[in-house]
């Protein structure tokens, strides 16, 4: 798999990291959600009952939480504030102090009173942005539009609406000019009408399921933005995540203006063999088996059209195909296999740099670790060959070293995370016994978390590399590793700073407590926050860099744990008992960091990557983008910030090629571990 180290390319989408928001709102299902059944009354009062016992802060459901979930859930639908009116606010808000309140009670209505008001608000609002693409506009007068939603307020009349959407029209037009596609006139419009109706059609779509979710999560995300609920369907889509596998086609799916398109085909899996699904090729209709009837799935829901294409094993499942060659629709039958989700497991590959004292190369591992992923129900069945990241991982150090590797580099650049209990275990692939994380629960009460098993499978020379979406597990296992002064940190300034805990409870289970319960979804509920064997907390924080790289993402917004709404508080607890191995020391990282930024200094790409960042800064400073089509384009042209955020997001999601490619970034952590391996051969000469 080519996991580039580097910015490449624009985000296309983001399957498996749970970090980030990209638009406002789920793609939705079905039809247009009536009202609440029996089922999801009892869910909601379900999690309202189990919110304020079971998370970390025990605050009651009361009204300063309802305000904060009446807020989000507004914010979740509308953040750009284009929809909404004030007058539509006020009406709402007579019951914001109640939220809590009623969800206790089964009452969700104000959810369906809100989103109902929402459709017809798109509905309004975008036969207005199709009145007015057809209109003439005038890109030469110097106005501008506000960029950030928090400075603006709701639309108080029918002018002020038509004002804010002539603008974003504009916005708009501009943006499709100044993209590498370069649309303008006629082009422009039909697209941008597509990309409008295709929204309206989508949000109407919907279904009770997804309005339940998006609901009770922003009542759930009013007591921290790790605290969720998930319906039936995202808990499966979860529990995929973590075990790397599914049944399917193996193929990567995304939407675009109504269409289902293959963003790529998964090495190894039905699709793959087969040969005939080529990526962009699109999916406009959907069989079962060898003789079912093709079903249209234009404008349909993604996630629907995946449940459609996914299946047992060994069935089949027969797609109608419109080519990205341009060729002529086909039908095409793919029996559906196991699909191993490879591009989100362990990937190692060893990088021959530098120069030994007798001639030869250094050998430098370096492992790309996206997830610190767990087949849960694998391992509690006993499985004999469950995944899981520390047998991967362990797998790979064994080969590295029977190949004579000198150093090992950890990459966890993309890691959001993942399984407590293997950040853990992977920690202790380093270390002999000892504690490797300390956990806090609600009363109070601190647990440590040891490493028990005494085998060291690498004990050698090591580097972990962080960016700031280096979250939660990824933060133990790089916290561990500095706290041992076992091997250096390299990276952006900090990691991202989740230091919570979450707990995942079935509620299916925790009503029924019977084999094979109604699945309604579960609760994520942070329950614990944890702290590094020194005492600190990584909440907020994070782990910092002992040598810092420049990098965009060190500086993007809305990205760290401390921009989030309702984050919890930084806070510390007394220091395990731990005997630091010394590995690293403060000489050492002065030589490093000082031979580091003499190479930064003299590398054209990392002074490409301070000029960006400088102007990007420019740029996000901005409260306001113009809407003059010159001064547009020159700023555009100097810098697109969105399209660098859209890089580096892309970039830590994971693009699934092959191989782990070599890059200027790579180059660098290379060169750091050869300067590593050179400072301890000086150090054992005096």
């Amino acid at each position: 798999m080519n996991r580039s180290m580097a910015p490449s390319g624009r985000l296309r989408i983001l399957l498996l990291l749970g970090l980030f928001v990209i638009s406002s709102v789920t793609i939705p299902a079905c039809a247009d959600p009536v009202g609440p059944s029996a089922r999801d009354r009892q869910i909601a009062r379900t999690v309202a009952f189990l919110l304020p016992r079971r998370h970390l802060s025990q605050h009651e459901l009361d009204k300063e939480m309802s305000r904060r979930a009446f807020g989000l859930f507004l914010k979740s639908l509308d953040p750009m504030k284009l929809y909404f009116t004030q007058a539509d606010v006020d009406r709402f808000a007579q019951k914001q102090d109640e939220l809590g309140e009623l969800a206790k009670q089964g009452d969700i209505s104000l959810a369906y009173d809100i989103f109902n008001t929402y459709l017809k608000r798109i509905d309004e609002r975008v036969d207005l942005a199709i009145e007015l693409l057809h209109q003439k506009h005038d890109f030469t007068v110097d106005e501008e539009m506000i960029r950030d939603p928090d400075l603006t307020e709701y639309a108080k009349s029918d002018a002020e609406i038509r004002d804010r959407w002539r603008k974003r029209i504009k916005f708009d037009l501009l943006r499709l000019k100044a993209d590498k596609e370069a649309l303008e006139g006629k082009e422009a419009v039909e697209k941008l009408e597509r990309r409008y109706t295709s929204y309206r059609t989508r949000m109407h779509q919907t279904d009770a399921d997804e309005l339940l979710e998006m609901y009770l999560t922003a009542i759930c995300e009013a007591y921290d933005p790790h605290t969720s609920y998930m319906s039936p369907e995202t808990l499966e889509n979860f529990e995929i995540t973590m075990r790397l596998e599914l049944e399917g086609i193996g193929a990567s799916l995304q939407s675009e203006d109504g269409y289902t398109i293959v963003r790529n085909i998964i090495p190894g899996g039905a699709a793959d063999k087969d040969g005939r699904l080529k990526e962009g090729d699109k999916i406009v209709g959907v069989g079962q088996g060898p003789d079912g009837e093709i079903e249209d799935v234009v404008n349909m829901k993604l996630s629907d059209v995946v449940a459609k294409i996914r299946g047992k094993r060994g069935t089949v499942v027969r797609l109608e195909v419109i080519p990205a060659d341009g060729g002529p629709k086909k039908i095409i039958d793919i029996t559906r296999e196991k699909v191993e989700l490879s591009d989100s497991d362990a990937d190692g590959e060893i990088f021959e740099v530098g120069t030994k004292s007798d001639g030869s190369p250094y050998k430098i591992g370096v492992i790309d670790l996206p997830s610190f992923y767990l087949d849960m129900a694998g391992a509690r069945m006993g499985l004999p060959d469950y995944r899981s990241t520390t047998r991967d991982v362990k797998r790979i150090l064994e080969d590295f070293k029977a190949k004579g590797v000198d150093v090992v580099v950890v990459d966890l650049r993309r890691n959001g995370g993942g399984s407590l209990q293997e950040a853990i275990s992977v920690t202790g692939l380093f270390i002999d016994r000892g504690p490797v994380v300390q956990v806090k629960d609600s009363d109070g009460h601190v647990m440590v978390y040891e490493d028990q098993d005494p085998e060291v499978v690498w004990d050698g020379p090591m580097i972990t590399v962080i960016s700031k979406f280096s979250a939660s597990a990824s933060e133990i296992f790089a916290g561990a590793i500095q706290d041992y002064r076992r091997g250096l940190i390299v990276g952006d300034e900090t990691t991202h700073g989740k230091g919570t805990v979450q707990s995942l409870m079935d509620l299916g289970q925790e009503l029924f407590r019977i084999p094979n319960a109604p699945k309604m979804g579960a609760l994520k509920v942070t329950i614990q926050q944890f702290y590094r064997p020194d005492g600190d907390s990584t909440q907020n924080r994070g782990v910092l860099a002992d040598i810092q790289l420049p990098s965009l993402s060190s500086h993007l917004e809305n990205i760290s744990e401390a921009d989030l709404d309702y984050a919890l508080s930084f806070d510390r607890v007394d220091p395990a008992p731990y005997r630091p191995l010394n590995d690293v020391d403060q000489g050492m990282i002065e030589y490093l960091r000082k031979r580091s930024a003499e190479r930064v200094q003299e590398s054209s790409d990392f002074q490409r990557v301070m000029r960006e960042i400088k102007t990007y800064l420019a740029q996000r400073a901005k409260k306001t983008i113009t809407l003059n089509e010159e001064k547009f384009l020159a700023q555009m042209k100097e810098l697109n910030a969105d399209e660098k955020e859209e890089e580096q997001l892309e970039e830590v999601a994971g693009q699934g090629n092959d191989g782990i490619q070599r890059d200027y970034y790579l180059d660098e952590v290379l060169a750091i571990a050869v300067d590593m391996m050179n400072y301890r051969l000086l150090a054992q000469a005096r």
